[in-house]
């Protein structure tokens, strides 16, 4: 989903949750929008996935795009290793809340 479309989604709707992506061994932060269907977006710009290097960096662009609440959510490659689901997004208490 590109900035400009995030934007939109959000004046639109109201029912969604975004996820900022940390994945383990990696300094950079994703964002992801997961919306009413179930569907996950990640945020793009021209077509590419977006990547921040600081979680100050990623509040700015979310400001913008008028989303005041978060969840940080750390993905472990350790699962996917062994044959398992990840499973950062269950139980609730995996993520933390961010709000600013």
């Amino acid at each position: 989903m590109e900035l400009h479309a995030l934007k939109h989604y959000v004046h639109e709707h109201d029912n969604f949750e975004v996820r900022v992506i940390s994945h383990a061994g990696s300094r950079f932060y994703q964002v992801e929008l997961e919306d009413l269907e179930g569907q996950r977006h990640l945020l793009t710009r021209r077509g590419k996935p977006m990547l921040f290097r600081a979680l100050d960096d990623v509040y700015l662009e979310l400001k913008r795009a008028g989303i005041h609440r978060a969840y940080l959510v750390q993905f472990v490659a350790h699962d996917e290793m062994i044959g398992h689901e990840a499973h950062y997004h269950e139980p609730l208490a995996s993520r933390m809340p961010l709000v600013f």
